[in-house]
């Protein structure tokens, strides 16, 4: 079955990125949380603490059970059960230079017959450097390009709209990729979608890894981490409000620790904060905004 040999090729991703990362931060560890319910099981690893990672989790879980009412609204889909697995990490450094960085690759299939795969990878500075948007954006579009040229720009696109608070009429960051609902149409289109999302979740702990040797090390004020912490605030509301996934786990009852590892360990809301004008912090919400052509 498909979504059995798609958990295991996750699965061991899931390692791959975990050891990965233990590496570049020196001195962070990952605990181990394996879960089983009625549904499936899982396993979520979570970091905290380390020399430049504050917070990360790397969760793995393959699920089935009944489709229930509510998913069916959710994805508009008639069915009587599904089938559901995928990778999904994030990363919040302590250092307010390190970007946030989230990653997601998963694979549904329910039993009318219909499959597809999501995911994506998309970045969150809490200081935006163009050079890093532009080299981020780069090695998202030449994994892409290995697979078909129109998909970069197309999914840079979604990820525009998808990670966007529309009620601060703003982005969550500078984007990445976003793709949703890619239904393979025939074998050769799975194991092409298959390899692609395999593709992308390896790259992820590199692309950390490099942002955490750039940037892991800088010194940072007290001025700066409060800036931090105000736009860790911005990705608290997305993920609440807006995150499908998020959602999703909650209505499928799922592990509800693994669903709300994403959430940073400090977090500030300010009334009415405005950045001092001209400043880093203001040249930073300048650029929250769609339609950035970083590559």
């Amino acid at each position: 079955m498909n979504v059995t040999r798609t958990a295991a090729i996750y699965k061991k991703i899931q390692q791959t990125i975990c050891s990965s990362l233990e590496e570049a931060d020196g001195s962070g560890r990952f605990s181990e949380d394996a879960w089983e319910k009625e549904i499936g099981s899982g396993l979520t690893c979570v970091m905290q603490n380390g020399s430049i990672i504050e917070k990360a989790g790397v969760n793995f879980s393959c699920v089935r059970g009944s489709f229930t009412e509510n998913m069916a609204k959710l994805l508009g889909e008639d069915a009587t059960s599904f089938a559901a697995t995928g990778i999904s990490s994030i990363i919040h450094s302590g250092n307010p230079f390190v970007p946030t960085i989230h990653m997601n690759v998963r694979y549904f299939n329910l039993d009318n017959g219909s499959s597809w795969f999501g995911g994506g990878i998309d970045l969150t500075p809490t200081y935006i450097n163009p050079d890093e948007a532009q080299l981020f954006h780069q090695t998202l579009k030449d994994i892409c390009d290995r697979y078909d040229i129109t998909w970069y720009p197309e999914w840079k696109n979604w990820a525009d709209d998808y990670f966007y608070l529309p009620h601060r009429h703003e982005t969550r960051g500078i984007g990445g990729i976003f793709f949703d609902r890619i239904q393979p149409a025939n074998e050769n289109d799975f194991e092409k979608m298959l390899n692609l999302t395999s593709d992308l979740a390896r790259a992820y702990p590199q692309i950390y890894g490099n942002l955490m040797k750039d940037n892991g090390q800088k010194p940072f004020t007290e001025a700066q981490k409060k800036w931090q912490k105000i736009r860790r605030g911005r990705y608290v509301e997305f993920n609440l409000i807006h995150d499908r996934g998020t959602k999703f786990g909650l209505e499928s009852d799922g592990n509800i620790e693994s669903i709300l590892v994403s959430l940073p360990a400090e977090v500030e809301w300010v009334y009415q904060y405005q950045p001092e004008p001209d400043s880093p912090e203001a040249q930073t919400q300048e650029l929250l905004k769609k339609g950035i052509e970083w590559v």
